[in-house]
């Protein structure tokens, strides 16, 4: 399912949302002039789980930690990896930012990103492939969506056998179906080395999504 756009106009700018998708764009043109260098670029900056396991057993401060948890969500494996993600953060971030402000918005998209960073590290602590991409943030901020508006209507493509359908879903349906999907894949890839998606930290920014987006939505003030 890909969702094509959301009947639910923002009232306002949504400037840390494009800010974080000109971040992400830039990271990846910095990427492809890499050229020969991705792999040196990917192992400086990508979240490793293994090396941040092996820091925390040796004592490392809390910054060279948790670098890594944020770097890695500016990196992507490719045109299609970022395309993908900075459709679903356009469609769906605007409103979230919206409704908790830009600073809070910020907060709470890079609080996402860490806890679904810490989730698949924690599945998989010996993993020694490179991790990248702002799924997990991102993950969260479809979670924020479906909490704050679960009957706001999004258009959704469908691709069935032999043709495409659009069709206009609740959001929370769609994206709660997203979730199962999510879950399913990290149950059936648990354990796996080198699966190329870490569907762990996509269930892990998506609970933490839930949980933030309640804790950081400002309180209305009672006339």
């Amino acid at each position: 399912m890909i969702p094509l756009r959301d009947r639910n106009p923002s009232g306002s700018f949504p400037l840390i949302t494009l800010a974080i998708i000109a971040g992400c764009t830039a990271a990846f043109l910095l990427e492809l002039s890499a050229g020969g260098a991705i792999e040196r670029v990917f192992t400086s900056y990508a979240l490793i789980p293994a090396r941040v396991t092996l820091g925390l057993e040796n004592g490392a401060g809390p910054l060279g930690v948790l670098t890594p948890f944020i770097t890695s969500m500016f990196l992507h494996g490719g045109w299609l990896h970022l395309i993908g993600n900075m459709w679903f953060l356009w469609i769906f971030g605007d409103n979230v930012e919206d409704v908790l402000g830009p600073i809070r918005y910020l907060l709470f998209y890079f609080l996402c990103g860490i806890a679904a960073g810490a989730t698949h590290v924690l599945l998989s602590p010996g993993s020694t492939v490179p991790t990248v991409g702002a799924s997990g943030a991102i993950a969260g901020v479809l979670a924020g969506y479906a909490s704050l508006f679960p009957r706001a209507r999004v258009l959704t493509l469908i691709p069935l056998v032999f043709y495409f359908q659009v069709v206009e879903l609740p959001a929370v349906a769609l994206l709660v179906l997203w979730f199962v999907i999510q879950g399913l894949n990290g149950f059936l890839s648990y354990g796996t080395q080198g699966a190329g998606v870490a569907w762990g930290a996509h269930v892990g920014g998506f609970l933490a999504g839930l949980l933030l987006v309640r804790l950081l939505r400002p309180r209305k003030v009672m006339a």
